[in-house]
């Protein structure tokens, strides 16, 4: 059974940081990703984390200013956002999932997702 459980977020004030993690469970993946999707908008992808190669993807629209990783051995995912921008309020979604090389930022390359947390900038 897998489950993917997200905790951190809450809010915060522009320039801030927020650490959300993303606890695992069940089947190993090959990918873990964070996503958000801001209210009227479509998810959309945020950074990932490569288990076989351990190393982690940023999106151009975060880079500089997040930073993905993980626990290699409890799987725990995590994302570290720095400078933060009213523009990156939203639902912070953990995803899991067998991503072919280069596919991280599609959603529909994932097959389970958790529930999300909230992180709001003001």
């Amino acid at each position: 059974h897998v489950q993917l459980v997200e905790s951190g977020g809450g809010s915060a004030l522009a320039g801030g940081s927020v650490r959300l993690s993303c606890a695992a469970s069940g089947y190993t993946f090959n990918t873990y990703s964070w996503f958000r999707q801001a209210p009227g908008q479509e998810r959309e992808a945020v950074a990932a984390w490569y288990r076989m190669s351990s190393r982690g993807y940023v999106a151009d629209s975060f880079e500089g200013r997040f930073a993905v990783s993980q626990d290699a051995a409890s799987r725990a995912l995590y994302l570290q956002m720095n400078d933060l921008k009213v523009e990156d309020t939203g639902m912070y979604y953990c995803a899991s999932g067998m991503v072919r090389s280069g596919r991280w930022e599609s959603p529909d390359e994932y097959g389970y997702w958790g529930q999300g947390t909230q992180v709001t900038v003001s």
